[in-house]
């Protein structure tokens, strides 16, 4: 099991897939985009944890324009690596979004079931408007059709970790996005790409 051996975080990276350096590029690129699409508006970023955390936080700094911060986290998985279909809300938001224009703040877009089960919820609350920002966007089939209005980076379908990307809930604290070791989780998982969807789309 991961968690009773000593885990080298840089050793167990197969190849860095983006530096730090790139990824704070990319987040100051989309913080201007957002800047020049909600002037005047009342902005709400919306976090899903616990993936999108760093991100959230960057790209917040980013943004020059009063702005609102609150954190959804949804599962799809419970404890199981297996999809029981079933989507549910394990922490909601603190407040009401009737007046506010979302942008849902995303690490990864894997499948889209999670996500294209938020954005269904949000729409209910009747925000003033909803968009999705994801910094990265894996390149494979959706389960579900998911419309990304800004994408930091699309990736090659591999298993990511690294800048708030998890496995066993380590790595989250890299600071570049690198592809791990098969050998790292070919014993905990037959296929790993589905450990990224036990957390909020899937991260």
């Amino acid at each position: 099991m991961l968690f009773l051996r000593e885990v080298n975080m840089r050793g167990d990276i197969q190849e860095i897939l983006l530096t730090g350096e790139e990824i704070q590029a990319k987040v100051i690129e989309l913080g201007e985009q957002v800047t020049t699409d909600y002037q005047g508006k009342n902005l709400l970023l919306l976090g899903t944890l616990k993936g999108a955390v760093p991100f959230i936080a960057d790209l917040a700094r980013a943004i020059n324009l009063p702005l609102e911060i609150d954190y959804m986290a949804i599962s799809s998985y419970g404890n199981s690596t297996q999809s029981s279909g079933v989507v549910r809300i394990l922490k909601d938001l603190e407040g009401p979004v009737q007046n506010k224009h979302v942008l849902i703040v995303e690490d990864i877009v894997d499948s889209g079931l999670t996500l294209h089960y938020l954005m269904d919820v949000l729409r209910q609350r009747k925000p003033l408007s909803l968009r999705v920002c994801a910094l990265l966007d894996k390149l494979r089939e959706r389960v579900k059709p998911v419309e990304l209005d800004y994408t930091g980076f699309r990736i090659p379908n591999q298993f990511v970790v690294g800048y708030g990307l998890d496995y066993a809930q380590r790595y989250r604290n890299l600071p570049y996005i690198g592809i791990l070791k098969p050998s790292v989780y070919q014993d905990e998982l037959q296929e790993p790409q589905r450990h990224h969807q036990s957390r909020v789309e899937e991260g």
